[in-house]
């Protein structure tokens, strides 16, 4: 029996473990769990066990059986720790971020064990520095190792998935796709914010800054990149609609995710595959107003110096542990519509969407089912790190689906 067979097949003590329960995310992905798969051998999982025991009882008062849910401390700096918990467990879902100041003892543990992982990074430079140092061990352990499980990265990769399969399905081929909000409501938590102030503060590093900027980040070496996929910060029109578009603050992530993803099926979607993503501002002078206005605040957002944001942000924003009230986030939504275009022409129509906040409602339907995805369903034996639409493609939409999700495509 080969390593990868000895450690997938070595019985484990828990299906999935939840690290991170503790945190904003982390409780909204307990609540979903435990709501959904209350027989599910898992456990809750974070630094302190005096507030995983709160959370356990939190639980209990949804769902009795969550009583005798076992609680595992551990210290995500403490590789020895992870190692350990990583050892015990198929899945491991974790929420702790910013992923790299807290996530890489977890993420390398899981690599080496032939433990399956997802997390809710949207962390590029990070994510690169994983798929350098973990990659090539999680293929031989046989580790399926899935970063941006949530609304970073799943309704871009899926739905450009979903694109795919609507031409396959006619015997076309995707040659480009557009990726457009028309709708976005949801608030901030504190490990979000704290998130992105951190991947603000190493764009002081040059090296970090060059991950960024490449538009092919987190492509396997050799992937052969296409001009004109560069991130673009001025409002422009879109051909296809005659309507104003701006940038999207989240592009930068999402990109790199799809373009990783055609990559790892084989370039699917074809080796001159080209993607973007903006924002809908509508038609006319009114559309062309809200697009300028919105790219000259991610210009300077871009321009202001670090250490006020970050004063200010600690003042007056949510502290890590808060964020949107359960009534901000059921009155949430998001509307997202893909455009593709086939290498004869053909055109096709996703729709991707939700009536909760994209952040943490609807990101934790995401986050919830990518783990019981790797948890229970027969996917493809193969380990490193992957992407939503690679490792779970159409069984995870499926499941999305059915929590209520909006994915559909159709010709058009």
């Amino acid at each position: 029996m080969t390593e990868r067979e000895q450690r997938r097949t070595r019985p484990r003590e828990f299906d999935l473990v939840l690290f991170g329960a503790t945190g904003f995310t982390g409780r909204l992905v307990a609540e979903y769990l435990v709501k959904k798969r209350p027989a599910l051998r898992w456990a809750l999982a974070g630094r302190s066990l005096g507030k995983l025991e709160r959370v356990r009882d939190e639980l209990s008062a949804l769902e009795p059986s969550a009583k005798a849910l076992p609680l595992l401390a551990g210290d995500s700096l403490d590789t020895a720790a992870m190692e350990g918990l990583a050892r015990r467990t198929r899945v491991v879902c974790t929420t702790a971020g910013p992923y790299a100041l807290y996530g890489s003892a977890l993420l390398g543990a899981c690599a080496e064990q032939g433990t399956d992982y997802c997390d809710l990074t949207g962390e590029t430079h990070w994510v690169r520095e994983m798929i350098d140092a973990h990659h090539a061990r999680a293929a031989e352990t046989g580790a399926r190792i899935v970063p941006s499980c949530g609304f970073d990265s799943i309704p871009s990769d899926l739905g450009v998935l979903l694109l795919h399969e609507q031409l396959a399905a006619r015997g076309g081929r995707l040659a480009e796709a557009h990726y457009r909000v028309l709708r976005m409501k949801g608030g901030a938590s504190g490990g979000t914010i704290a998130s992105g102030l951190l991947a603000a503060e190493r764009m002081k590093d040059p090296a970090v800054r060059r991950v960024l900027a490449n538009p092919y980040a987190l492509s396997p070496e050799g992937a052969p990149p296409i001009p004109g996929q560069e991130d673009w910060l001025r409002p422009r029109r879109a051909p296809e609609t005659g309507r104003w578009l701006a940038p999207f603050f989240m592009a930068a992530v999402n990109t790199r995710v799809v373009r990783r993803s055609n990559a790892l099926l084989d370039y699917a979607y074809g080796r001159e595959f080209r993607y973007d993503e903006s924002v809908d501002m509508g038609r006319g002078l009114p559309g062309l107003a809200r697009a300028a206005a919105t790219s000259a605040g991610m210009a300077l957002s871009g321009a202001v110096r670090f250490a006020p944001v970050r004063k200010l942000a600690e003042r007056f924003l949510p502290a890590p542990g808060e964020g949107p009230s359960r009534e901000e986030r059921e009155s949430g939504s998001f509307e997202i519509e893909l455009l593709g275009v086939g290498t004869a022409g053909e055109r096709v129509r996703a729709r991707v969407g939700a009536n909760q906040d994209p952040g943490y409602g609807a990101t934790s339907w995401m986050l919830g089912e990518s783990a019981l995805c790797l948890a229970e369903d027969a996917l493809p034996e193969r380990g490193g790190l992957l992407t939503p639409a690679s490792c779970m493609g159409m069984k995870l939409v499926e499941r999305l689906r059915a929590a209520g999700m909006t994915f559909q495509a159709e010709a058009g």
